[in-house]
């Protein structure tokens, strides 16, 4: 492909040069000889600083969306840098977006779960799907680790392009606010877009709730795309029932779905400590559901993904399957087991909406025993301060003991953010303890447990490290709570091995 050729249906103000291509980088230091460089106004950064450097390792062509044209190599100035990676990137390899079925999931919380149950739809259905999300990439058979919920259009227009080749049909993916108020997924024709809630967070980054909920609305109304076919939309949530009507009043069909009335809810609802099952009702038939995902918040994800299913042409009998099929989400309600005779949850319960749902499900899940539930949580730094006592008054509310630690405390001080959570605590009147060291905090509360009780790990679910001034350390959750299981004397080996044979 030559330069005239990438630049095709991009917005350019002026260009110079004509040379062949091998490829696009919009980091200068994965630029190889031959490719373009796509130079753009980041959050922090300037891409145009990195210029002459790309220019240094072999870039032939730098598009640009500064007002400075770069000496000695093929060059076209834009007037958006991401929206011009987009179009780019979709022409270098051929418009694969245009090829699949791509299935865009929003809302605060409950994504990366209801993706990972239209995925499992999807294979019950048989067809052929990519994931991508905040966990995990799925794509062409291969499990990959994900450096963002949605990548930069450049890496999507990629990963979209594996796919094909792997013929797969149908894309699922979680699209977050930041990707969307940045213009990552400019360009692409989502298919169905999915609405699970809206509750506070990311506001250190879109200021209020008017522009957080203004930027989940671009996944439904377009950008550089026509609006989806079809909206799915929890209606129980009233920023839901707000897009409901602004879908309405655009092209899209519109699909409801809630508790009680919607097109999809649930009848007959029992939530047990092992399996959740209810009456999915639906616009054309009504089946029953046996998840091994339990709680409230599961019924809302499952509803969601079963309107999803029915929106993208999937039987009853494989939406059925399909939420059957899917035991667990990594670092969601996720059990770790030594054989001990109490509880341990991992989750990535990271906000005050989400610990109340946390929390309240381990309520439900000790009482019969009268079990306690002790909850470990920390809150994140260079974030929304503001949430912190909201969050540390939630997980007090529904907490019979909590130890405040440190999440990623990025660039602040822990102690800080811990004042700042600690706040909400004590109005809550509940007892709690502080300790910044993670590790020391999760030995503490797995000691602290006694028999029928419930210990929540929550904030950083799936994740694999804890960043801090000091860099970035691999930390896992899970692990560290198996090798305190362990110290505490269980026989976590032989609770693994009991764990393979069950799976």
């Amino acid at each position: 492909m030559n330069f005239l050729d990438l630049l095709g249906d991009v917005e350019v103000l002026a260009q110079n040069g004509n040379p062949k291509i091998t490829g696009i980088e919009y980091d200068s230091r994965r630029v190889k000889p031959g490719n373009v460089f796509v130079a753009m106004h980041g959050e922090s950064r300037d891409g145009n600083q990195f210029i002459d450097r790309a220019i240094n390792v072999g870039a032939v062509a730098v598009v640009t969306d500064s007002d400075l044209a770069p000496q000695n190599v093929a060059w076209a100035k834009v007037r958006h840098g991401r929206r011009a990676l987009a179009r780019l990137s979709s022409n270098f390899y051929g418009h694969p977006a245009e090829k699949l079925a791509v299935t865009g999931i929003t809302g605060t919380n409950g994504k990366s779960t209801t993706a990972f149950l239209v995925e499992s739809i999807l294979k019950a259905a048989q067809r052929e799907n990519a994931l991508i999300g905040t966990i995990e990439y799925h794509v062409a058979g291969k499990v990959l680790p994900a450096p963002h919920t949605t990548p930069e259009s450049l890496d999507l227009n990629r990963l979209f392009h594996d796919a094909l080749d792997s013929r797969t049909t149908e894309v699922v993916m979680e699209v977050s606010s930041h990707a969307l108020a940045q213009e990552r997924t400019y360009g692409i024709p989502f298919d169905l877009a999915v609405f699970t809630n809206l509750t506070r967070d990311h506001l250190d980054y879109h200021g209020t709730m008017e522009q957080y909920f203004a930027a989940k609305q671009v996944l439904f109304t377009g950008s550089g795309a026509p609006e989806p076919r079809v909206a799915v939309i929890n209606v129980d949530d009233p920023y839901g029932v707000l897009l409901a009507q602004l879908c309405k009043s655009r092209r899209s069909e519109v699909i409801t779905y809630g508790l009680l009335k919607a097109d999809f809810h649930a009848t007959k609802l029992t939530i047990g400590p092992r399996a959740t099952e209810f009456d999915l009702v639906g616009p054309d038939d009504a089946v029953h559901i046996a998840s091994p995902m339990i709680g409230r918040v599961n019924v809302y994800n499952i509803l969601a993904a079963a309107a999803t299913g029915y929106a993208r042409g999937c039987q009853s009998d494989s939406i059925v399957e399909g939420v059957r099929n899917l035991a667990r989400v990594p670092g969601r309600f996720e059990r770790v087991d030594c054989g001990q005779p109490f509880t341990v949850v991992v989750d990535y319960a990271h906000t005050d909406d989400a610990l109340r749902n946390l929390t309240s499900l381990a309520r439900e899940f000790v009482k019969r025993d009268g079990g306690h539930v002790i909850t470990v949580f920390g809150c994140g730094g260079d974030r929304d301060r503001s949430k912190r006592p909201l969050m540390g008054e939630a997980a007090g509310k529904g907490s019979d003991f909590v130890v405040l630690t440190s999440d990623n405390p990025r660039s602040e001080d822990p102690l800080a953010i811990i004042n700042d959570a600690a706040v909400g605590l004590q109005r809550s009147g509940t007892r709690y303890t502080t300790e910044s060291d993670r590790r020391a905090a999760i030995q503490l509360a797995l000691s602290k447990a006694r028999s029928s009780d419930i210990v929540l790990i929550a904030g950083k679910g799936h994740e694999q490290v804890q960043i801090s001034r000091a860099g970035t350390a691999p930390f896992d959750d899970r692990q560290i709570a198996t090798e305190a299981l362990r110290h505490l004397g269980y026989d976590c080996s032989s609770a693994a091995a009991r764990a393979g044979k069950t799976a």
